[in-house]
């Protein structure tokens, strides 16, 4: 029998045991057991141990509750963390698994997990988890962002440039040499983005500090976000590096003009070479063409995020207050002092202003909890205990259907008769019922197997189904559920859900006192609202749109700020032409449509570029998607139509702007 001790995290140690230099040696009580601390530990990453992680013992296999003859049989719940030998890849680890995992299956045939196969996860892996494809897809955004301001000073650089030919001409005409003219102008672009890198870096710290609260629990952010050192001095040298590859094209270009051209009486307006022309018209189709990208990609997610909000849960979540209660073994043993524990809380919360209905339960929904079993119907010939499925198995005490609102679509609820010495029952989930007995069988009065006890499992009799309910994610149903009385499978770890008369928030005060006069040493574990364990549900959804939807958003006043900035220089450039062809006789409506075309022409071109791109690229988010198709028409459609109507309104201004040109002006300048 190993010893009584522990390791504590700092946070533990500063938390609850003042930082005490002495702490080693002191003794805590763990669920009735005094326990020796042996050593402080880091903060363990939240991404392996979970946020309230905080005490680790030296008895990983014992769990309260669980026989030694039961655990020999197999259970799930282990995770074995290991470091590779030097030279091992982690392909020659799954080999030894696989290998061990034969060995065990040769040797406990009949145990309940000799069918299971170990999953080996690289760290990073493991913790990234499902956020993989968020991240992906906020950093293709990020990148895709960038593309477009990089693709917008460009333009405007080079329209720039081209616009200061005659000053170009005079410096190297005075004597200023060729490189010399491209390091003026570059070392201008890069002190502008150097400006733009250090009020984007102010930005991001606020950023950083509003990102948590929309991710809500589901993100593993270590005590929020900050910005290190590495991540400052990469974004400065991203901001440096874009200035430099941005000004560098213009710069040399500019500096390549005809000195006699530029040194010409009056400075004509110059548009720059077709060459350059073709450039700027290229780089406004990439804008519009990524702008599209983007957001069509934040439309999909949004639709998605609405879609999945108002999915149904099977539940009313309204006035519901929940929290978790940690049972001692060495005060509550069994099941019956568990089921005792129980009906006493029920009991005097039933007796207190405020509150409802009351339940307790091994997990609520959306908030974790409640086991897999392994399970198959009695009747016929039922498959061997390996072989058989697991299926989410609920305890839930009498009153819990009707706390949460959850149907009963036929039979009986659960309810006192179904004590710890009473035969076993269970109710079941429509969809449950629908799968285990096809064809309209009624499952009332029906039996199932459930565990491994016996080496065949309980029976337990169908006494009711109820509505599904989405337990686990809102975006995934459950195939198979089952509740069974929390007396007759009940845990050291419950649940208590309160359904109160008023806001929710306050129910800690009415269930506090509730739970000192049954047991005063009982602390009350992670309160929350049903709204708010909802709301946490949706965290990393609601961030990726959001960031998804930011993003985009900036993509398209980069996109209209880069039509409007080269329709408006080309228009300056042009102003000889204009008032040339309105003394021969052009019409207002003539201006105003040469300028329109000649703006919107690379847009069109970048909207076809844009949707194809989007559709073939539109695969990539699927699977953050909720019944949306990546394909959708209307949304894309949208799209389209929105960048059009921006970019048009980006041409229109300087091309009114165009029509009021004096042609007695524009010659003069001749």
């Amino acid at each position: 029998m190993k010893a009584d001790v522990a390791l504590v995290s700092q946070n533990f140690w500063r938390k609850h045991l003042d930082s005490d230099p002495h702490a080693i040696g002191r003794s805590i009580t763990l669920n009735g057991v005094p326990t020796t601390i042996v050593g402080v530990l880091p903060n363990p990453p939240i991404q392996w141990f979970g946020r309230d992680c905080d005490i680790f013992t030296v008895k990983p296999f014992y769990l309260p509750g669980l026989s030694e003859e039961r655990l020999m049989r197999g259970v799930s719940f282990l995770r074995v963390v290991g470091r590779l030998k030097p030279g091992v890849t982690a392909d020659q680890a799954k080999a030894a698994l696989q290998v061990l995992q034969q060995s065990y299956r040769q040797e406990r045939p009949e145990n309940a997990d000799n069918t299971w196969s170990p999953v080996v996860l690289s760290a990073a892996e493991d913790a990234v988890g499902n956020l993989r494809p968020a991240f992906f897809t906020l950093l293709a955004a990020v990148s895709f962002v960038l593309l477009i301001a990089c693709s917008n000073v460009a333009n405007l650089l080079l329209v720039r440039f081209t616009g200061r030919r005659r000053e170009i001409a005079l410096r190297m005409a005075l004597g200023a040499s060729r490189s010399g003219v491209v390091r003026l102008f570059v070392f201008e672009s890069m002190l502008v983005s150097l400006i733009a890198g250090i009020v984007g870096t102010c930005l991001a710290l606020w950023v950083v500090s509003v990102i948590p609260k929309i991710a809500g629990d589901n993100l593993p952010l270590e005590d929020g976000l900050t910005l290190n050192a590495p991540v400052l001095l990469f974004t400065l040298g991203i901001s440096l590096l874009t200035g430099l590859a941005m000004g560098m094209y213009p710069a040399w270009q500019s500096s390549r003009a005809d000195l006699v051209d530029g040194l010409k009486d009056g400075g004509r307006a110059m548009t720059g070479s077709l060459g350059q022309q073709r450039l700027r018209r290229g780089l406004v189709s990439a804008q519009v063409g990524l702008s599209v990208i983007l957001l069509a990609g934040a439309g999909l997610l949004i639709a998605s995020f609405v879609r999945l909000s108002k999915q149904p849960t099977g539940f009313k979540s309204e006035r519901i207050w929940v929290a978790a209660i940690g049972l001692p073994p060495g005060q509550y043993p069994d099941s019956e002092s568990k089921a005792r524990f129980a009906d006493r809380l029920l009991a005097e919360l039933k007796n207190t202003p405020g509150v409802e209905m009351a339940a307790v339960s091994d997990g609520v929904p959306l908030a974790g909890g409640g086991g897999r079993s392994p399970y198959a119907r009695v009747d016929g010939n039922p498959a061997p205990v390996n072989q058989r499925p697991l299926g989410l198995t609920r305890s839930i005490s009498p009153g819990f259907l009707k706390a949460f609102s959850i149907p009963l679509l036929a039979g009986r609820d659960i309810d006192e008769r179904d004590g710890t010495d009473k035969p076993l029952v269970v109710l079941v989930s429509k969809a449950t019922a629908k799968k285990l007995f096809p064809g309209g069988e009624d499952p009332i009065g029906k039996r199932i197997f459930f565990g491994t006890d016996n080496n065949t499992g309980l029976p337990c009799e169908i006494v009711g189904i109820v509505g599904d309910v989405r337990s686990t994610r809102l975006d995934r149903p459950n195939d198979v559920e089952f509740y069974r009385p929390w007396a007759q499978r009940s845990f050291p770890f419950l649940w208590i859900a309160a359904r109160t008369s008023s806001k929710p928030e306050g129910a800690a005060s009415l269930v506090r006192p509730a739970l000192a006069r049954v047991d005063s040493a009982l602390p009350i574990i992670q309160p929350a609202t049903m709204e708010e364990i909802i709301g946490q549900s949706l965290g990393q959804r609601r961030l990726t749109m959001t960031l998804l939807g930011v993003f985009a958003g900036i993509a398209l006043v980069l996109a209209m700020v880069g039509i409007y900035g080269a329709v408006a220089y080309t228009v300056e450039q042009r102003t000889g032409e204009i008032g040339v062809r309105m003394a021969l006789g052009a019409q207002t409506a003539d201006v105003l449509r040469l300028v329109v075309r000649q703006g919107m022409t690379p847009v069109v071109i970048g909207l076809g570029v844009g949707v194809v791109a989007a559709l073939a690229l539109g695969r990539l988010i699927t699977a953050q998607l909720y019944e949306v198709s990546a394909h959708n028409p209307a949304l894309l459609a949208a799209t389209s139509a929105t960048l059009a109507i921006v970019a048009l309104l980006a041409c229109l201004i300087p091309a009114r702007r165009a029509t009021l040109v004096n042609p007695i002006e524009a010659l003069r300048t001749e």
